[in-house]
């Protein structure tokens, strides 16, 4: 399920499960009064949120988007004097509305029911501070400005995960309520199939594994994420599987499957094991962190980071089941031409220094 829908909260939009999603934002807050009986939230909340329904309020729950005292909730939780009471969304409250601009989208796969676009690099999601134009979802608007059935300020539709700007990949949207719910859940439930590749500092050891902590907000930096011990109290669950497969000189190609959708969790898990994605300015990865310590080494991996002049980092591919049709839909999204073109530069410096 997704606490996306505008029956719940009249200003909200999708509640998203990705890679770099899941900074979530308070939309509304309670604090139970010192003399309230025990309550289940859902109630708690039906008599106080507009717009609102039991169903709804339930569904909410159900992905998460209830929060107690800072922590996720069941519809059956009883509430008590004092509990702080929020509902999250994954973005802050919407308040302007969203234009349509004819910008070009690769379109992968379009039916009734859902849309698969490949993103590039270097375009945002969705609009939001510094950003309220040029993004998929202006671009959306344009491409659904015929469609009479869908409105791209509808909360309903729209956009079930996303990725961070500078990584490009596939991503799947709802062209209808019932999709974004059922798509939604498949999310919230792990069962999608959601594979990266990307380049990372080093050669992980053992070349493949899975790393499991706690991903929250790093109290040092908040524009950064970190890790955190998996048995405490702070940050989410996050779950990765890496597979290595193809070292190459001082960098690795490597597979990275998610288990969990934490916002840039690729990112700081590979960070975790001694090992930023290649050109990775927020984590440290657009350094030289491997190699020798010569001008041509040098200049070598500046011309590399001007090749991909962003994280090496891609969707490449994405498979879930049809929200209409119940068959297992599977997509993938060949590896752009800037980390392709980095992959054949370092590709060739590893041959070379090889034949040394």
């Amino acid at each position: 399920m997704n606490c996306n829908d505008s029956e719940l909260i009249d200003d909200s939009d999708g509640f998203v499960d990705g890679e770099d999603s899941q900074e979530l934002y308070e939309h509304f807050r309670f604090v139970a009064d010192k003399g309230q009986e025990l309550l289940r939230v859902d109630k708690f909340l039906v008599e106080r949120l507009k717009k609102s329904s039991r169903n709804r309020v339930q569904q909410a729950a159900e992905a998460g988007c209830i929060l107690v005292n800072g922590k996720a909730v069941k519809s059956n939780y009883r509430v008590k004097p004092l509990d702080i009471v929020q509902v999250v969304m994954d973005r802050p409250r919407y308040e302007f509305e969203i234009i349509a601009q004819d910008i070009p989208l690769e379109i992968v796969y379009e039916d009734r029911y859902v849309l698969v676009v490949n993103k590039p690099a270097g375009m945002v999601v969705h609009p939001g501070h510094g950003n309220y134009d040029g993004t998929l979802v202006n671009a959306l608007a344009w491409h659904f400005r015929n469609t009479p059935d869908y409105d791209v300020n509808d909360p309903r539709l729209g956009l079930v995960h996303r990725i961070d700007k500078d990584t490009s990949g596939l991503l799947v949207i709802a062209k209808t309520p019932d999709a974004k719910t059922n798509l939604g859940r498949q999310f919230f439930n792990k069962t999608t199939k959601r594979e990266y590749v990307a380049m990372v500092w080093g050669a992980p050891e053992p070349p493949e594994g899975t790393v499991a902590t706690n991903i929250g907000r790093s109290p040092k930096d908040r524009l950064q994420m970190t890790t955190f011990p998996l048995d405490g109290e702070e940050g989410k669950r996050a779950v990765t599987h890496y597979t290595t497969i193809e070292p190459l000189a001082h960098v690795s190609i490597v597979k990275c499957v998610l288990e969990t959708g934490r916002t840039h969790q690729i990112r700081v898990h590979m960070k975790h094991l001694g090992h930023p994605l290649f050109n990775d300015a927020r984590y440290g990865g657009d350094k030289v962190l491997r190699g020798v310590n010569s001008a041509t080494y040098q200049a070598f991996v500046n011309n590399c980071f001007d090749v991909c002049p962003r994280q090496a980092l891609h969707a490449r591919t994405l498979g879930f089941i049809h929200p209409e049709t119940g068959k297992e839909m599977f997509f993938t999204a060949e590896i752009p031409a800037d980390m392709q073109t980095l992959i054949e530069r370092w590709r060739v410096y590893t041959t070379g220094k090889s034949q040394k």
